[in-house]
C-alpha cells in the first residue's frame, strides 16, 4: 500500500525515509535501573544530554520528531510496546514484565500524534517490537523467543493482515538478557542489511540469500556493543552507536553513509538506534 507523505503514520518498510518518529525522554531518577536489568546506573545528566542530540540528530535527518513525557526508564526503548502500520497502531504485550505498563502510556501518546489505535494484543499473547520487522509492505518477519510467544505471532498476523514469518531466537545467555530479532539484524535498504550471522537462524540468512539481501557482517568483537542494531533514516543512510570502527567501515565499503551518535548512557540497558524510537511514518 502506497504511503503519501501528508499522513501522520504509516509506511510497513523499514528503510524508506523516516518522516516522524516518536521517542520519549529519560526520567530524571535512574535508581531503578537494576529492576529494568540495565549493566549499571546510568548518570541521569548526560542520559538526557545524550537523549537530546539523539533528537537533534533525527531531526537533521529529516524527521518530524514527537517527543513523549518521561515514565520508565526502559521506556526510552519506544520501539517495543507498539506497532505502527498502515492501518494505525497495534499494541503490544511486552515479555518483560516491567514493561507492561509502557502500553497505555504509548497508547495515549500515539493518540496524541494522531496514530489512531487500531487494536491491542491481550492475554495469552506476548510481543514486543524487537521481535519484528518489515521484509517488506505485505511480509513480516518475527522472532519467537523469551519476549514473543506464538499467540502474539499469529494474533500480530491476524490483526495486521499480511503474510509472517517465523524465526525461532536463539537462547544466547538466557531469559535474563535481551535477545530479539532486531538484535541480529537491521536492514538498511532493500538490499542491504547489517548483521551477524553466527547467531541468525539458518533460515532468515537463506531468505536473505533468496531475496537478494547483501549481509554486511558485523564482526565477533562488536555484536555486544550493538553493531547489528542500526537505524535506516533512508535507503542506504543509518544512524549506529558510536565506537563500532569495522562495522561502520564495512557499511561505508557497502555504500551505506553513517552517522554516529553518543550512547554511552543511552544504551546501558542494551538498546541502540533503532530501539530508541518508534516510527510513526517513513514514505518516500
Amino acid at each position: 500500500m502506497a504511503v503519501s507523505a501528508k499522513r501522520a503514520y504509516g509506511g510497513q518498510t523499514m528503510v524508506e525515509p523516516l518522516r516522524r518518529v516518536l521517542v520519549r525522554r529519560p526520567p530524571a531518577d535512574t535508581s531503578d535501573w537494576r529492576r529494568f536489568g540495565w549493566r549499571s546506573e546510568p548518570d541521569s545528566a548526560r542520559l538526557a544530554d545524550e537523549h537530546e542530540r539523539f533528537c537533534l540528530q533525527l531531526e537533521e535527518a529529516g524527521a518530524e520528531v514527537v517527543v513523549a513525557q518521561p515514565t520508565s526508564l526502559d521506556a526510552i526503548y519506544t520501539y517495543d510496546p507498539a506497532i505502527v502500520s498502515d492501518r494505525g497502531a497495534v499494541l503490544l504485550r511486552p515479555g518483560k514484565s516491567e514493561r507492561l505498563e509502557e502500553v497505555d502510556a504509548i497508547a495515549a501518546e500515539l493518540e496524541a500524534a494522531g496514530v489512531p489505535v487500531a487494536a491491542r494484543l491481550e492475554a495469552p499473547a506476548l510481543a514486543e517490537g524487537g521481535d519484528t520487522a518489515w521484509l517488506d509492505e505485505r511480509t513480516l518477519l518475527a522472532g519467537r523467543g523469551y519476549r514473543t510467544n506464538s499467540d502474539g505471532i499469529w494474533s500480530l498476523e491476524r490483526i495486521l493482515g499480511v503474510e509472517t514469518l517465523v524465526f525461532d531466537l536463539p537462547r544466547y545467555h538466557g531469559p535474563a538478557e535481551v535477545m530479539h530479532l532486531l538484535s541480529l539484524f537491521s536492514p538498511l535498504d532493500r538490499d542491504v542489511v547489517v548483521a551477524y550471522p553466527p547467531l541468525m537462524p539458518v533460515r532468515l540468512v537463506q531468505l536473505f540469500e533468496e531475496r537478494g539481501v547483501r549481509i554486511v557482517e558485523v564482526p565477533d568483537d562488536e555484536f555486544a556493543s550493538m553493531g547489528a542494531n542500526v537505524l535506516a533514516l533512508a535507503p542506504r543512510r543509518a544512524l549506529a552507536l558510536e565506537g563500532n570502527v569495522e562495522t561502520r567501515r564495512r557499511l561505508e565499503k557497502a555504500g551505506v553513509e553513517v552517522a554516529v551518535y553518543r550512547g554511552e548512557e543511552l544504551s546501558k540497558g542494551d538498546g541502540g538506534a533503532t530501539c530508541l524510537t518508534r516510527p510513526l511514518l517513513r514514505a518516500s
